[in-house]
Parts: structure tokens; sequence; C-alpha cells
């Protein structure tokens, strides 16, 4: 039983430094464009072209033994020399990699196969068939309303009406005499890191991964791509045997 002097495990404390394991190493590219493909049925399906360039090379590979976690960092997007602080360059340097402005470290849970040095192409991680999740930033919208941003149904537009777009109510006067935190109102809408999930792969090759439906972001947006992972599968929690 807790004692009433000890205090309670708060957020941020040694549960919450257990990072969540990846479901496999993953690869970056750009976003292309979308366009649309024919199936063998006839069906017209949209589909995302993420464009991957040289650069998701193994900049550095951490073990159980050395770091104390298994991991394989991956960078991405090369740049000239000047674009990077020297200790990046000097990162970069050392794994024989050109100066990459993105690092991105994928956590596994058995010990990494591959080498400091070696690139990653799309078709040794993904084949057609395969669900990926893709995470990017999505596009911004500035300042909005609560109409266009959480989709509101619009007052009337005519009868004397002065609330065409305007939200309705957001809280009671006295009890609670406040607005609660959440509230969805006006604000500041897109500009954020989203990952849409489950997303299926048409078609992969080594310059580009062809996935089915939209993927966040503008057209040259940064696109990272993983193996998907559903939520609460036990596969990946660093707990589990």
């Amino acid at each position: 039983m807790q004692n009433a002097k000890t205090p309670a495990r708060r957020r941020g404390g040694a549960c919450a430094t257990r990072a969540r394991l990846d479901a496999g190493v993953g690869a970056f590219g750009s976003k292309a464009g979308m366009t649309q493909v024919f199936t063998d049925d006839g069906l017209c399906v949209p589909v995302t072209v993420i464009a991957v360039r040289d650069g998701n090379v193994v900049t550095q590979v951490k073990t159980e033994a050395t770091d104390g976690y298994n991991a394989v960092q991956v960078g991405y997007d090369a740049v000239r020399d000047d674009k990077l602080t020297k200790p990046e360059l000097g990162h970069c340097k050392k794994a024989g990699a050109p100066a990459l402005r993105h690092l991105e470290e994928f956590r596994l849970r058995d010990a990494p196969t591959y080498e400091v040095g070696a690139q990653i192409k799309p078709t040794e991680l993904f084949k057609e068939g395969d669900k990926v999740d893709v995470r990017g930033r999505t596009i911004g919208k500035g300042f909005q309303g609560a109409v266009k941003r959480y989709g509101f149904s619009r007052g009337l537009m005519t009868h004397g009406s002065k609330s065409h777009r305007q939200h309705g109510s957001i809280g009671s006067g006295t009890n609670p005499g406040r607005i609660y935190p959440g509230k969805r109102m006006h604000g500041h809408m897109g500009n954020e890191m989203v990952t849409t999930k489950g997303l299926t792969v048409v078609s992969v090759e080594d310059d580009c991964i062809i996935v089915k439906g939209n993927v966040p972001g503008k057209k040259g947006a940064l696109c990272k791509v993983t193996p998907n992972k559903k939520v609460g599968d036990a596969r990946w929690s660093p707990t589990s045997a």
C-alpha cells in the first residue's frame, strides 16, 4: 500500500522515459504529388507519389551492449557542408556520408544488421501490398474560424442573423464561470506533424514509393515512411517478452 507521503508517479517520470519501439527501419522521401492508377477490375484509385532521392544512409548503429538499446539512425537530404554545424558535419563524415539535413533514429527490438555508411533502398524495406505509416507536416492554414477548423455548421445567412459563421455557446455563466481547456474554437490551423496510418503500398521502386490515398504536407514536403504499427500491439512495447 502506498504511503500517504510518497508522491505519486508523475508524467515524465520513470514510465515516460521508456521510448516506444518502431515496427522497423523506415525511409524518407519528398511528396512529389498525387495521381491516379487503374486496378485490374477497372477501379480508379488516387495515389500519392513519394520521391526518394539519394541519401537514406545509415549514419549510426546502436546496440544494447554499447548504448543500452538497439537502434538505427538514418540520414536524408544531402546539402552543402556550410548548411550544417561542425558537430553535425563531423557526425556525417565519420559515417562516410555526405552532409545530411535530416537525421532520424529507429528503435528496434532485435540487434540491427545494418552497417554504418550503408544506403537503404525502399525496395529493401517495402513491397507491393504492404501497410505503411506516413508522417509529415500538414499545410499551414494560419488563423481560421471554427467552421473551417472543426467543420462546425454555420448559422443563418438571412432573416436578420448576426452570427453567420460564429461558433455557439462556449460555456455557462456563474457555474463554472470559465471556459474549459480544450474547447474547440477559432485559432491556428495546420503546420503540425501528422501520421497517416495503414496506407497500402501500390508500387515501390528504388527512387519512389507509391501509396494509396493522400499523405500530409504540400508538394515537396518531407515524408517519413515506416512499416505500419497497430496501436496497442504488444510487439512494440519495450517491456514485452
